[in-house]
């Protein structure tokens, strides 16, 4: 019994050797085999990229001129609180949304969208209870520095004639009339463009 332990006693420090050397060649494999180039991560974009790779490209066609209403407005006349939301130019269409509020309940609102028919621009509105009502672009003009949308209705309807008149440190003055000289209403509504996440001021 005693030769056959201490053979064992032998060749068990022998086995654990040719374990741990075993084991420690498969280690310094791993860690000296470069990876695979299928396997590389994607380098990481530059913390510092140019603003100009994700600035939005200007707009273009005969919507372009009106590009500028993208955002929020905000105005109140007469204890009326009034706000549209336009989206960005994009596919031939700017979209937007309009609501009044007047002492926490809701008044008035629409739909609207301007987009670009036979080579014409025009003005589109409507809400749940009435049917849409469309404007066409009739002229483009400079006022004191201001630029001066012009709609006129396609229907014999009031308002006869939708007025967006671009003014300048962010102002937005929307005008709803009859035809040019007649006596009959006419209603502007005062609007600053705000910053649509927290309602502030933006002047611009």
């Amino acid at each position: 019994m005693k030769p056959a332990m201490q053979h064992l006693t032998i060749v068990r420090p022998a086995i654990r050797v040719a374990i741990w050397i075993g084991i420690a060649a498969a280690l310094a494999g791993c860690q000296s085999a470069p990876p695979a180039a299928s396997e590389s991560p994607a380098a990481p974009k530059a913390a510092n990229a140019s603003p100009a790779a994700t600035e939005t490209p200007a707009a273009t066609g005969p919507l372009a001129p009106l590009a500028w209403l993208a955002g929020c407005w905000r105005g109140t006349v007469n204890e009326r609180e009034f706000e549209e939301r336009w989206l960005p130019l994009r596919g031939g269409m700017l979209v937007g949304a309009a609501q009044q509020v007047s002492g926490g309940r809701m008044q008035d609102y629409e739909y609207m969208r301007l987009e670009s028919r036979a080579g014409d621009v025009y003005f589109a509105q409507f809400s749940g209870d009435r049917n849409e009502v469309s404007f066409r672009l009739a002229s483009t003009t400079t006022d004191k520095g201001d630029t001066v949308f012009t709609f006129a209705n396609t229907t014999a309807a009031f308002p006869a004639r939708l007025v967006y008149r671009r003014g300048r440190e962010g102002w937005l003055y929307e005008t709803i009339e009859e035809a040019p000289g007649s006596a009959a209403r006419r209603v502007v509504y005062p609007l600053r463009r705000i910053d649509c996440e927290s309602g502030e001021l933006i002047a611009r």
